[in-house]
This record gives C-alpha cells, structure tokens and sequence, in this order.
C-alpha cells in the first residue's frame, strides 16, 4: 500500500517503511496480521494492512476487519461522561456513592497490608478519581492483594457477566489498594464511570454509545457486540503467552525464557462461539469490538471535537480540558505497581488517556500533548496537535506487553514527518 494523494508533511518513502513494519512483524510470527490509518488535517494520508485475520483459514487481514477493541473502549466512555458533565447532570468532584450506594462504606487496605481485614475507612473515590485511575480500584492481572481478591471473585467485567449494576456491587465489597488520591493503578475504574451512566441518563451503556455517539459520528461498524453484518469480517484473537492470555505481567518472562525460538500465536477467541455474539455485560473499560475507520471517525472527533455533519459531540473548551494532564506529576512519581498500556515516565494522564509530558523521558519520539491509549490486544491510537494527526493501529495478539510495537509504530511515523 502507498500513502494516498494527501500526503503532505510526510516524506514519502520513509512512510512507506510502515509497509515492511508491519510485513516484519507477520513473518517472525509475532503478528497473524495488522492495520494503520493516518489521518491529517482531517484527511486520509495513509493506509494499509499485512498478514491475516485468521491463520486457520488464511482470510486477509483488509480495512473492514473487525477486531476488539479492549480498552480503547475506555476514551469513549470518558466521552460520554464529559458529555452529561457539560449537560449539568453530574460533577467530576462528585462521589461515586451518590450513583451507586453500595460504595458508601468504603474501606482501604493499610500501607503494607497482608490480609483483606487490615483496613481504615476511607471515603468514596470522586469521578475524577475513577476516571484517572488514582480511585485504589484495581484490576486482577496486577500484583497485591486486591487484584488477587478481584481475580478469585471473577470481577473483570467479562461480556459474559450478568450486569454492570451486579458486578459494581459485588466490586464494592472488597477494600481498595490505597486511599483514593494517594497513588496510580490502571484499574477497573472505567467500567465503574459505565454504571454511573446507566445511572444518570437512564439508559444502558449500549443504548447511550449508539444514540449519543456512535449515531452522531455516522459509524455502525462499532459496538458491544459482533452483528451478522460483520461475519466473516471478525479477526481472531491470539496470545503470545502458554497459559493466561491477560497475564500482562507474564509477557516479558516468557519471552526471555522463549528467547530463540519462534514467537507462538496461540489462539484464544474467533468468531464462532466468540462471548462477543452475546454480550450481557456491557464494559465501558475495555467490550467494544469495531473496525479501523469506525474508530477513526471516534479519534478525529475526538482531534476536533466534531461529527460528521459538523455538529459538536464535545465543545473544544472540555476536550483541551480531557487532554491536560489531571496528575500532580508523571505516573511513574505517583509510585504505580500495576501494569500500564502507556510508560509510565514523563506521561502523564488526562480524562482517558495518557498525555505525553516529555518525549525524551517517554523514550519515544513525538510531542508534548500528544494523547493516546491502547488496548489489551495490542491496538493503539494516538491524537498529535501539533501535527493536526489522528493514528489508529489495530491487531489482536494479547498481551499487549508481548512486543514494544506502539513505541516503534510512533517511532516510524515521527521519522517520516517532514513539516
């Protein structure tokens, strides 16, 4: 594939070295397939796709493929609620208490702690606390106590769960890791802001995607579940580890252990039988599943704040807001022991996703402001202001810490810029 007719700020060629990236990336196995778009100013520069979607069968990996989008669902929630903040109906100093009540007695596990029962009472985190990731919720492929609780008590909000309201429940029932405020975990806090907008506007999560963004943006390829319109069209999901596909903390060990020999793609999901036929659960922290341009057309609204017909699914005012940095420093000062889809040095974190504060202590070339988040399946994207670009990678190999190849995606387009 070649950069289209609007390539300009690019130098051609060294665009082109995304062809053989991703070609790369397929033949040593590490990939089944891929994709990247690039918009600019709006405007398409840059397209292609390597490999398959599904090794089985040989199917190509092509443009409309479907993949799942893991928690580059997380932006769009964060959308959603900055949409009812604007309306009014909610403040980000809020408590999550006040929507959902069984997070009323809350309780934190102390400095050290060894056991569940060596707690303080603390208070609710606030939606700005869920929605940066300082609530001391957690997720269960972390280390501590509370992940591991978490992951014995089956709370990863999997589509196959019964409900939001359920699982938010049975979440509040156990301490957080840390006092809201004092520290950083990725966490299920985003599932968590996805009841709070059932609560608020008396719609479930799907309705509210569908009717106050994905209508508005003019894309149907994108939602909480797989449709007829899209068999055989689905990419299936593989893993690069032996056992646990969401170990993210197992990626590195394996892969030093496994050093010479050829990377593995272990399947994991396809399309027959996939949960994501029938999804109950509907997770605002990581269950959409959709195509490369769908979520493009979610990224440049998300650059301008603009839908398809021009009308505004955000004001410019909230979204440079969502984009600031909301931590008192970079992650890594914040002292986090969980996993993270970002580096944690010289990132920061807005209202769903990392804001890059420093290039040379992220270690990858861009700007400063440059926003972005990605997914357990490897996926990616990011917004450069600077630039007036929008970039959307997708794959689907688990965990997303198996290769470092958002840093040498990113890596690659800054080298092509030439204006």
């Amino acid at each position: 594939m070649k950069p289209t007719s609007h390539h300009v700020g690019f130098d051609q060629a060294r665009l082109l070295r995304l062809n053989q990236w991703m070609k790369r990336y397929v033949e040593d196995g590490k990939f089944a397939g891929s994709s990247v778009l690039i918009y600019r100013n709006g405007r398409e520069v840059f397209f292609n796709a390597a490999g398959m979607r599904n090794c089985e069968s040989g199917q190509g990996y092509e443009r409309d493929t479907v993949v799942r989008l893991y928690s580059m669902t997380k932006p769009v929630t964060t959308v959603a609620l900055m949409q009812l903040v604007e309306k009014g109906l909610c403040h980000l100093d809020a408590l999550v208490s006040d929507f959902i009540p069984a997070f009323s007695d809350m309780q934190a596990l102390v400095p050290g702690a060894t056991s569940l029962d060596q707690t303080v009472s603390c208070t609710p985190p606030t939606l700005h606390q869920l929605l940066t990731h300082t609530s001391g919720l957690s997720y269960g492929f972390n280390p501590g106590l509370l992940s591991t609780a978490m992951k014995e008590r089956k709370l990863d909000f999997h589509p196959s769960e019964s409900s939001l309201e359920e699982i938010c429940v049975r979440l509040a029932e156990l301490p957080l890791c840390f006092q809201p405020g004092v520290g950083w975990e990725y966490s299920v806090s985003i599932d968590v802001i996805g009841r709070i907008i059932e609560v608020i506007s008396g719609q479930s999560l799907d309705q509210y995607f569908q009717t106050k963004i994905f209508e508005p943006l003019g894309i149907s390829d994108i939602g909480f579940n797989f449709t007829d319109s899209m068999k055989g069209r689905i990419a299936s999901l593989y893993s690069s580890l032996s056992g646990d596909p969401m170990d993210l903390n197992a990626a590195q060990k394996e892969k030093n252990a496994a050093q010479h020999d050829r990377p593995q793609l272990r399947l994991v999901d396809e399309e027959n039988g996939s949960p994501f036929w029938k999804t109950r659960l509907f997770s605002g922290g990581g269950g959409l599943v959709g195509t490369l341009d769908a979520y493009m057309r979610f990224a440049e609204a998300l650059r301008t704040g603009k839908t398809s017909n021009g009308a505004w699914l955000l004001s410019p005012q909230t979204l440079a807001f969502m984009k600031r940095n909301h931590l008192r420093g970079d992650i890594a000062s914040l002292g986090p022991k969980s996993f993270a889809e970002q580096p944690m040095e010289g990132v920061g974190f807005g209202l769903g996703g990392a804001v890059i504060l420093d290039p040379a202590r992220a270690r990858t070339p861009g700007h400063v402001g440059d926003f972005s988040w990605g997914g357990m399946a490897s996926t990616f994207f990011w917004i450069d202001h600077s630039f007036d670009m929008s970039v959307v990678f997708l794959t689907q190999l688990t965990p997303s810490s198996s290769y470092p190849a958002r840093a040498e995606l990113k890596a690659i387009v800054n080298g092509a810029m030439n204006a």
